[in-house]
């Protein structure tokens, strides 16, 4: 079994078939939306391939070490920035097919006027090794 972090992008990726930004959607639409995530993580759960996710707030700030004895230095927060990560999703499958797989299921969710959204998902796996480095 291998983990997969899937990211949905609220802004910074290639744009869906369905781009009707959130902010424009009814409450119906919403309520729907969110319903076929919590299904969708529902029956990943009941195949032991759901390891967790969240939906996030667009508020954030970028935070750094300063130094011994010195308060970390924060910049933000970036609700206009131009890459906006929406929520996220930890699977555990048996490859990457099967995360590709889930993947683009997750990305027919419904947005405005109930039609699929189509976004695009980034596929991220976990490092399940520490990098090798060659010169």
């Amino acid at each position: 079994m291998a983990k997969y972090l899937l990211l949905k992008h609220y802004r910074g990726a290639p744009a869906a078939v369905n781009d009707v930004p959130m902010d424009r959607w009814t409450p119906e639409e919403i309520s729907a939306h969110i319903r076929y995530m919590n299904d969708f993580a529902a029956r990943l759960e009941k195949t032991g391939e759901f390891v967790d996710g969240q939906a996030l707030a667009p508020e954030g700030a970028w935070v750094r070490y300063d130094g011994e004895g010195r308060p970390p230095v924060t910049d933000g927060p970036f609700a206009e920035t131009k890459d906006l990560i929406a929520g996220w999703m930890v699977i555990d499958v048996d490859g990457y097919d099967r995360a590709v797989e889930l993947a683009g299921e997750l990305s027919a969710a419904p947005g405005a006027g109930g039609a699929p959204i189509h976004e695009w998902l980034e596929v991220r796996p976990f490092l399940s090794a520490p990098p090798t480095i060659t010169e």
